[in-house]
């Protein structure tokens, strides 16, 4: 009997009887896993924070994130990561070396920069406005948590997910309210995941059928630029050592991400000489940030942080900032619409949002439906890369004010 007795404490079968929340994560973690390899949703991110939520909340498994600080002991006590990886497993090793410091947020960004091409956004200026009116929904949403009782750092790491930028809101919140990150990180990737719902949904309510049948090319052919861009690559090389130095000295908070980001793009641009930094940035580097980012994110959500009022807020809350965010988009298009001759498809609007550029092809698709020769990717691509800019622009702004 005692023999038994000693295997059943071996198992993990008591703490599934006396916390039945483990047993709650295990299902959302297997239903994101569902989003991601069924649906297809974002699968390269979803996978791993979806396995890393199951495999924090195995009890004995010790692989959870423990919450608060544990570097920070007070009394001027510290530990450092050996014994950190010692005391409490490798997962907290890792959130604290990767995550905590801040170190795989612009890494990302600048694998992210890496495979994006500017080239869109150079070519229609004037659709990037649209990138800087979807980020309506950060502010709008930041003002709302405020007011039930969020605090402004907690409110603005909330409102930054209408930003649909995962580093973004991982780097901010890292800044302002690390306690929040694991609720906030799950929000923004699982709603990033979603954009083929929410854009559809918010597009439905918003924009009439006429302007969804806006021909972006028969615009172009109506209403010619004047602006030609003589040399495109020269123009392509020049705009993030130029954007990077402006940023810089009205943002400086907003550097880390968008340095790395500008500096992957203009390896991209730089082209053969160093291809071999640009593979490396868009490939192994990615990757395997890509991989432990989401393992360590998904680790932050254990039945004790994620199963509380507080997270069920975020959540909700999460969703209006991205709504808010594509509605700000649509109707600045909107209003641009009522002034000018060359008018303009509202869905170009709908993307500018950092989710790319998954939004620009739910968009593209959209627009199809209506008119099988209207493709707008290119046009959409604009306020969708533009938006990448706006987001990290937004939460080094926030970043500044409340840090």
């Amino acid at each position: 009997m005692g023999i038994l007795e000693n295997l059943y404490k071996m198992t993990a079968i008591q703490a599934f009887i006396d916390n039945p929340g483990y047993l709650l994560m295990l299902a959302i973690g297997a239903f994101l896993l569902y989003l991601g390899i069924r649906k297809q949703y974002e699968p390269l991110l979803l996978v791993p924070i979806a396995f890393g939520v199951i495999l924090a909340n195995l009890p004995g498994g010790e692989m959870g994130v423990v919450p608060g600080n544990l570097i920070d002991l007070g009394g001027g006590h510290t530990k450092n990561l050996l014994e950190i990886a010692h005391d409490h497993g490798i997962m907290n090793f890792l959130y604290y070396s990767l995550i905590k410091t801040g170190f795989l947020p612009p890494i990302i960004f600048m694998g992210i920069g890496a495979l994006t091409d500017f080239g869109p956004m150079l070519r229609n200026l004037r659709l990037a406005f649209f990138g800087a009116a979807a980020q309506l929904g950060i502010f709008i949403v930041l003002i709302s948590a405020i007011a039930l009782g969020f605090t402004a750092k907690e409110a603005a790491s909330l409102g930054i997910i209408g930003g649909a930028d995962g580093p973004t809101a991982i780097y901010t919140t890292i800044k302002l309210a690390p306690h929040l990150l694991g609720p906030i990180a799950i929000a923004a990737y699982s709603y990033m995941a979603l954009v083929p719902v929410i854009i559809p949904l918010v597009v439905r309510f918003t924009c009439s059928k006429s302007e969804l049948l806006i021909h972006m090319k028969d615009m172009d052919r109506q209403f010619p630029s004047n602006l030609k861009i003589k040399n495109l690559r020269a123009v392509k090389i020049a705009f993030p050592i130029v954007l990077i130095i402006i940023i810089s000295v009205f943002v400086p908070s907003a550097v880390p991400l968008l340095g790395m980001l500008l500096f992957g793009n203009l390896i991209k641009e730089i082209g053969v000489n160093v291809a071999r930094l640009t593979e490396a940035a868009a490939g192994s580097i990615l990757n395997t940030a890509t991989i432990f980012l989401g393992l360590c994110v998904g680790a932050t959500m254990t039945a004790e942080v994620f199963l509380d009022f507080k997270t069920i807020m975020i959540v909700v809350g999460g969703f209006l900032a991205f709504a808010v965010s594509i509605f700000g988009g649509i109707m600045g298009v909107k209003v641009t619409n009522l002034f000018t001759k060359k008018k303009i498809n509202p869905l170009c609007g709908a993307t500018g949002l950092s989710a790319v550029p998954m939004a620009s092809r739910v968009a593209n698709d959209i627009a199809l439906k209506y008119d099988s020769s209207n493709h707008i990717l290119q046009y959409c691509m604009s306020s969708n890369i533009s938006g990448v800019i706006g987001s990290a622009v937004a939460a080094g702004v926030l970043i500044s004010f409340l840090q």
